[in-house]
């Protein structure tokens, strides 16, 4: 089939490696357009422009779909779909209608479960026990079309925002491959999402990446591992008179009982109900570090975490 892929980040290169090795032909690929970053601020390409240029697709890169202009150019590509994995942009009603079967969206949780920007990082804080990828296929609404296929993804007790992240992009590439094989056979069938059970993963905000030690020490847990590793939980303590910002990439539940920020052995705080025990910690300006290793170089620590 002809293809148009759109995506931006690391999680959407495996989607189209898939749909590029499986012998679809990919017209034209989508992504958004290079910016600023490192020391020099020289034009970084992301990661999915940088995939499709290696397969010699022809590139995209408008910063709105809105006008008449960029609408008219998606037209003029002829897809069969649109393929859709964390591209970045909105999808105005003209470019949804342009292929001929409309555009498909992977989405990373089990929908209507967490609808919305941070799907990943939203299960974990809440404590999920599973999620999962689905296909659906996109209308204006967000992420609100008809599901067609999925797969279930357990969530365990000490897994990371990144690790689910990795599990998902694999997981998700295979499952494309697979819905795209039953689109082209004509049976990939579409199912409405029901509106009980509907939940929105709002954006991460820097201001919530605060550690609060009177929650729950499970709270605390889920909540520093639904950071990880970005932008990361942290907390302050006081190192040589001065506050130092300390952020924590990997904990897990353990035994304790204190006021809550209390500094206990093995690098383990008090919560309200519980404690964690921090496991991978990232001094400010240094090197993420197991627990020992920070601890032989912070010295004598204060009784409280702030």
């Amino acid at each position: 089939m002809r293809v148009v892929f759109m995506g931006t980040p690391d999680f959407s290169v495996p989607t189209l490696t898939e749909i590029v090795s499986s012998g679809h032909e990919v017209v034209a690929v989508y992504t958004r357009a290079p910016k600023p970053a490192g020391r020099g601020q020289a034009e970084r390409k992301s990661p999915v422009h940088e995939a499709a240029e290696g397969f010699g697709i022809p590139v995209f890169t408008p910063r709105s779909l809105k006008g008449a202009d960029e609408q008219g150019v998606f037209a003029l590509h002829d897809a069969d779909v649109g393929i859709v994995v964390a591209y970045g942009l909105l999808l105005p009603k003209p470019i949804l209608d342009a292929p001929r079967l409309g555009c498909l969206n992977l989405h990373g949780s089990l929908l209507p479960r967490w609808r919305g920007a941070a799907p990943i990082q939203r299960a974990i804080m809440a404590g999920d026990a599973q999620t999962g990828v689905m296909v659906m296929q996109m209308d204006e609404g967000l992420d609100t079309g008809p599901v067609a296929v999925g797969e279930v993804i357990a969530i365990t007790p000490d897994m990371t925002a990144g690790e689910l992240h990795d599990t998902m992009m694999r997981t998700g590439a295979d499952l494309m491959g697979r819905a795209l094989a039953a689109l082209e056979r004509g049976s990939l069938d579409f199912k409405p999402q029901p509106e009980e059970g509907a939940v929105y993963a709002r954006k991460i905000e820097k201001a919530e990446a605060r550690i609060d030690w009177n929650r729950p020490a499970a709270d605390v847990h889920n909540h520093i591992r639904g950071l990880s590793p970005f932008p990361g939980a942290w907390f302050e303590i006081e190192l040589a008179g001065k506050p130092v910002r300390i952020k924590v990439l990997r904990s897990t539940l353990a035994e304790g009982s204190a006021a809550p920020g209390t500094i206990l052995p093995n690098l383990t705080i008090a919560c309200a109900d519980g404690a964690v025990r921090l496991v991978q910690v990232q001094r400010e300006g240094k090197s993420a570090m197991d627990a020992a290793t920070f601890l032989r170089g912070a010295g004598d620590l204060p009784t409280t975490a702030l």
